[in-house]
């Protein structure tokens, strides 16, 4: 494939200003140039937020069933283009076919489910206190919001932060992260065709710059990120200073805690899936395993198995069940992370780089297993974002408890047992905005509230049914309705 990307502004697809752009290569061999994006500048951010700010004002007054069935529209299209959108997908961002198809049906499931929301944005009504006064609340848009969004998931995050916040009758200037420019521009070019109103959604790539020029723009009301827990505490600090609402949703170090009940194969392969599948590039990835000592040799045998049978390679070839790492950056990280946890646990497998002849040229790390570790080690604590397994031993049900609330993320978790005591202690107990009982650490579902806490979420949940409500503001109103004057006690 090959995609020369274009900013959309104003439902203009153009250049940067300057006419910077760069290459967009595919990480499984770097050879391969895909296409292009623009280099964008403070500037190409002003003028998409006057676009978006001259769109708002025609925007809101759509009634939201009609943004609503617009949305309709847009899921339409990207299911005519799913195919599309997953082939792009893994040729930019590495992740193997089959789970990018996964991705674009995960976006339709979402959408859908959004676009609901144009009939569901509710207030409510209230006694008052004062005789012959109606008392109601409404919902209004926020204005131009700011979207910035990471490289793993380029076409669900995008979209499900559009879609509930364009709903709620917002307009958006959408900054993709620069690895995975040709999702965005597909989505663009989607967005478009389905009806959407010119200035509606702008699009800006780049890096750092484009991202702060948003940040600070005096005309974009909010932020929503999606990103690394470093990044986002310098964006919840700006959005602090500039006194805009802001959402973030960043790392996670997500532990399957397997107790000594637990059906054994069924762990493993849970584990195997979220600490290997996507080349761990996910914020719910399975990081940690926290295993009782009794069960502990079974499991980290059986996970070491599977970390051996999985296939690296190209991720649109056939048989492939792992892709690479999205960039030279990524996998750097995730090799020194593997060269710490050699001093930190017992290799099992893995800890390399995949030279093989026919991976020599792509960003492939090798799935990776360290045992034994201790459980305030640095690949216990911190988040690698790579296919590296740190597997805890404990001895009790309420130290792996401990264990899996000690660091300082809290986005999802699993629990491995057939004890309903001890499943609903758990769901009680583990710190985490999601908790999963006997299933993968990895999957969400678009009419559930994702997202964590501590270190890992600020601000509201995304999806589910209340995810609009972060780009709208409440207003209370009284309405006298008697004719008299308002007697009694002012408060």
């Amino acid at each position: 494939m090959h995609l020369d990307c274009q900013n959309l502004i104003g439902g203009t697809f153009q250049d940067a200003g300057d006419g910077q752009k760069s290459e967009n290569t595919c990480p499984a061999d770097t050879r391969h140039v895909i296409g292009t994006a623009p280099e964008s500048t403070a500037k190409d951010v002003d003028a998409a937020v006057a676009a978006a700010k001259t769109a708002f004002s025609s925007w809101r007054q759509v009634t939201a069933p009609a943004r609503g069935d617009l949305l309709f529209a847009v899921a339409a299209k990207i299911s005519e283009r799913a195919e599309e959108l997953a082939q792009a997908l893994s040729w930019e961002e590495g992740k193997i076919i089959a789970e990018a198809r996964g991705e674009v049906q995960k976006t339709l499931k979402y959408l859908q489910f959004a676009a609901g929301d144009g009939r569901r944005m509710n207030g409510f009504t209230s006694p008052s206190e004062i005789s012959g006064t109606f008392a109601c609340t409404m919902w209004r848009p926020r204005g131009v919001i700011g979207l910035i969004t990471p490289w793993n998931f380029p076409v669900a995050i995008p979209m499900w932060k559009i879609a509930p916040a364009i709903v709620a009758g917002n307009t958006v200037v959408l900054k993709p992260a620069p690895e995975t420019p040709a999702t965005a521009h597909i989505l663009g070019e989607i967005l478009q065709d389905a009806g959407i109103p010119d200035g509606v959604v702008n699009i800006i790539y780049g890096d750092v710059e484009p991202a702060q020029a948003l940040l600070h723009h005096p005309d974009v009301e909010a932020i929503s990120f999606t990103g690394s827990t470093h990044v986002g505490r310098i964006i919840e600090k700006a959005c602090g200073e500039n006194h805009k609402p802001v959402q973030c949703e960043l790392g996670g170090k997500n532990a399957i805690i397997v107790l000594d009940d637990a059906d054994i194969e069924l762990a493993a392969s849970a584990t195997a899936m979220g600490a290997f599948g996507s080349t761990g590039q996910r914020c719910t990835a399975t990081s940690r395993a926290i295993v009782m000592d009794s069960v502990a040799d079974d499991f980290v045998d059986a996970v070491t198995a599977k970390a051996k049978e999985v296939v690296a390679g190209h991720p649109v070839a056939d048989g492939v069940t792992m892709g690479p790492s999205v960039s030279g950056r990524q996998l750097d990280q995730v090799l020194r992370y593997m060269e710490i946890g050699k001093g930190e646990g017992a290799l099992r497998t893995g800890a390399t780089r995949l030279n093989a002849d026919d991976l020599s040229h792509g960003y492939f790390p090798e799935p990776t297993v360290f045992d034994n570790v201790p459980r305030g080690s640095r690949i216990a604590v911190e988040e690698i974002f790579g296919p590296v397994l740190s597997v805890v031993r404990v001895s009790s049900f309420d130290e792996a408890i401990d264990v899996a609330n000690e660091i300082p993320f809290g986005l999802t978790g699993s629990v491995y047992t057939h004890d309903v005591g001890r499943v609903f202690a758990s769901i009680d107990r583990i710190d985490s905005g999601m908790t999963q009982i006997n299933n993968p650490t990895v999957g969400g579902e678009g009419h559930l509230p994702f997202g964590g806490i501590k270190a890992t979420g600020v601000g509201p949940r995304e999806m589910g049914p209340d995810a609009w409500k972060f780009y709208a503001e409440e207003k209370t109103v009284y309405i006298n309705h008697g004719g008299g004057a308002r007697k009694g006690k002012f408060y």
